[in-house]
């Protein structure tokens, strides 16, 4: 039995890491949004949903990688950055090309936040893939 709870340890020290990461994530994106994802969730405002959880998912995928390559748990958290990065660059760059995007999500439009998901979901697959240290 001990042998099978060897890696406990580890489990909780790169569990906690990523809590901490997600929870980093999730403040600074909904910072950067010009809406109030959490509210608009609140209401049932499914485009709002749409748009966080697709980015949540998106920025968890490299960081499992990120987890599952990590030489240590510093490794592990600059990986987890990169992530955030490419994460909010994904945000930016859909917002430039559509300048109404907040607008659009808060009204409860879902083409907006489908495209959003979409996009910060590939970002997060190739992401992923390319974390091959």
């Amino acid at each position: 039995m001990l042998a099978s709870i060897s890696g406990l340890g580890a489990f909780l020290a790169y569990g906690a890491t990523a809590a901490i990461l997600v929870a980093a994530y999730l403040i600074i994106y909904m910072l950067a949004t010009a809406h109030d994802e959490l509210a608009l969730i609140r209401r049932g405002v499914t485009a709002a949903a749409i748009a966080l959880g697709g980015s949540l998912l998106a920025f968890t995928l490299p960081l499992a990688v990120a987890i599952h390559n990590a030489q240590g748990l510093l490794d592990c958290a600059i990986w987890g950055l990169v992530a955030l990065v490419v994460q909010m660059g994904v945000y930016w760059a859909v917002r430039a090309a559509l300048p109404n995007l907040s607008g659009q999500i808060a009204a409860g439009e879902t083409a907006p936040a489908v495209f959003l998901a979409a996009a910060s979901l590939a970002a997060g697959v190739v992401n992923a893939a390319a974390m091959t240290y």
